[in-house]
């Protein structure tokens, strides 16, 4: 509640701070006007598109209408299929999101990561850490589409490949996803990959699974098992909750007579880096061709416009 509020009182602040940097503005525009000036009318045009961009950001804030959309996200990235190319592009999404959370100032943690055999990542899970982490990030969810000259490839052919982006808000109590302790079985191996002398020495790395629902969640990044255990179960109590939220989502389409599909679904977003340069989200159509400065982390124009389709379409409850 505490922080909730501290949010609040924050978010506030911001919309009074842009509305007097507005006003200021507007002064100097009409003094501008008056006494026309090169140097202050460039001043003016910096400052102008300084606000719009602080507005449009704060504008994002106003569609986290979700029940969790205030909470901090744990993100798992996985390849597909493709072999270096696939897990290199997972490293390259990994990066993507973090350069975008440092942008915004969140804190980040990796919980959980399994490398690939040659580069890359076959997996990764970590935790993103700020107010309305999870409201942000999950317009990311789904299917993201690489095509590009692989850097891996002699013959520098054009390659496609694919990576699955999960997002998952994380839980705040235990009360919250109630687990039966009797119902985990947890299992400890030797963490795989490159690491640090613990690393194939110790039994460090933990798998935890909820019997009933098969649903599992692991962690080898940190030294200690009492750590990755955790861990891990940080990721489970999130997946858990996920689950109920897809059941529950499932259960409304089901009443509506709409068909909900399992598994991967079809792509999202694809980031072309040859034989053009382009990203385009495919559930929104929004385009840049900078696609350097989105893999560098500029996602709030892609964010925006997925959350503002997800607000704009019916409510499940109006059906």
């Amino acid at each position: 509640m505490l922080r909730r509020a501290d949010g609040l009182r924050g978010e506030l602040e911001a919309w009074r701070g842009l509305q007097k940097r507005a006003a200021d503005l507007a002064e100097l525009l009409e003094l501008a006007t008056a006494e026309p000036d090169q140097a202050l009318e460039a001043g003016i045009d910096v400052e102008r598109q300084a606000i719009e961009k602080e507005y449009k950001q704060l504008r994002t804030s106003l569609l986290f209408n979700g029940e969790y959309d205030e909470r901090d996200a744990i993100v798992t990235i996985s390849a597909g299929a493709g072999g270096t190319e696939a897990t290199d592009w997972a490293e390259m999404l990994l990066r993507m999101y973090l350069r975008w959370s440092e942008r915004h100032r969140f804190g980040t943690e990796i919980l959980d990561q399994l490398e690939g055999e040659e580069a890359g990542l076959k997996s990764v899970a970590f935790a993103v850490q700020g107010r309305s982490a999870y409201g942000y990030l999950r317009a990311e969810r789904g299917v993201h589409r690489l095509v590009r000259i692989s850097p891996y490839d002699s013959q520098k052919r054009r390659h496609t490949t694919f990576a699955l982006v999960e997002v998952l808000p994380e839980v705040e109590t235990d009360v919250e996803v109630e687990i039966d302790p009797d119902e985990l079985r947890i299992d400890t191996f030797r963490s795989q990959g490159a690491g640090g002398q613990h690393v194939n020495k110790t039994d460090s790395a933990v798998r935890i699974t909820h019997v009933p629902t098969g649903i599992a969640a692991q962690s080898q990044n940190e030294r200690s098992q009492v750590q990755n255990r955790e861990s891990a179960m940080k990721i489970l109590r999130a997946r858990l909750l996920e689950r109920r939220l897809a059941e529950r989502e499932a259960q409304i389409a089901e009443l509506k007579g709409e068909h909900v599909e399992a598994g991967w679904g079809n792509q999202i977003r694809s980031y072309v880096l040859h034989p053009y340069q382009m990203v385009k989200d495919h559930r929104t159509d929004f385009e840049t061709g900078n696609t350097s400065a989105v893999l560098d982390g500029e996602l709030d124009a892609f964010m925006q416009a997925e959350l503002e389709r997800l607000a704009t379409e019916p409510s499940p409850d109006a059906a």
